[in-house]
C-alpha cells in the first residue's frame, strides 16, 4: 500500500492566477513549518515540482528526509496567456468563466487544459509509486496539481474538485491500495 501526502507550498501572496510563473513562497512562519513537518511520516520520501514555490517548501520540510529530484510534470497547471491575469483582467473572459465551470479539454491560451494537468500529474504520481513500491511519498505541489488527484481518489468530476479547498501549507493524503485510491484527508492544516 502506498500513501501520498500532497502539501501545497507556502503562499506566495500573488494576486493572480499563478501557473508556471516563478515565485517564490513566503515561508517565514517557521513555527507552522515546523509542525507540517512534524505532522508527516519521518521515514516518507519527499520530492516536489521544480518550481521554486514547491522546491523551497520541500526544502523547509525535508528534515532529513530522503529528497528525490524535482520533477516538472508536478508543475501547477499551464495558463499561457492568462498567467498573472486576474478575473477582471485575463483575455477572452467567457473563455476563462467556461474552463473554471466545466473544466476538462478547453485549454487556456497557449496553456493547458484540466485534463492535460490531470494525465500529467496522475503519470507522475504513478512513475513514483512504481520506483518506491509500498512507501509514503509527500509531494509538495500546487493547487491544481493536488486538486487532479483528489478528483481521481473521490471519482468526482474536475467542477467538483474545484469545490474542495486545499490551503497553502495543507496536507492531502490519499491512500492507493493496488487498485485504487482513497482519502484519507483533504486540506488538513497541521
Amino acid at each position: 500500500m502506498s500513501r501520498f501526502h500532497w502539501v501545497r507550498h507556502g503562499p506566495t501572496h500573488a494576486k493572480a492566477m499563478v501557473g508556471w510563473t516563478d515565485l517564490p513562497a513566503d515561508l517565514s512562519d517557521t513555527a507552522q513549518l515546523a509542525r507540517l513537518s512534524d505532522y508527516l511520516p519521518q521515514d516518507a520520501l519527499i520530492v516536489s515540482s521544480d518550481l521554486t514555490r514547491a522546491h523551497g517548501t520541500a526544502n523547509a520540510i525535508a528534515a532529513g528526509r530522503t529528497r528525490l529530484p524535482d520533477n516538472p510534470q508536478l508543475r501547477e497547471i499551464n495558463f499561457g496567456a492568462w498567467e498573472m491575469a486576474n478575473f477582471d483582467t485575463a483575455p477572452q473572459a467567457e473563455r476563462l468563466r467556461a474552463f473554471w465551470e466545466t473544466p476538462g479539454d478547453l485549454t487556456a491560451p497557449e496553456g493547458e487544459s484540466w485534463n492535460m494537468i490531470s494525465t500529467r500529474v496522475s503519470a507522475a504520481a504513478a512513475a513514483l509509486m512504481r520506483a518506491h513500491p509500498g512507501r509514503d511519498i509527500i509531494v509538495v505541489a500546487h493547487m491544481g496539481a493536488i486538486l487532479t488527484q483528489v478528483q481521481a481518489a473521490l471519482d468526482i468530476t474536475g467542477y467538483e474538485a474545484f469545490g474542495h479547498r486545499i490551503d497553502n501549507l495543507s496536507v492531502t493524503s490519499l491512500q492507493h491500495d493496488g487498485a485504487r485510491w482513497r482519502a484519507e484527508t483533504i486540506n488538513h492544516l497541521p
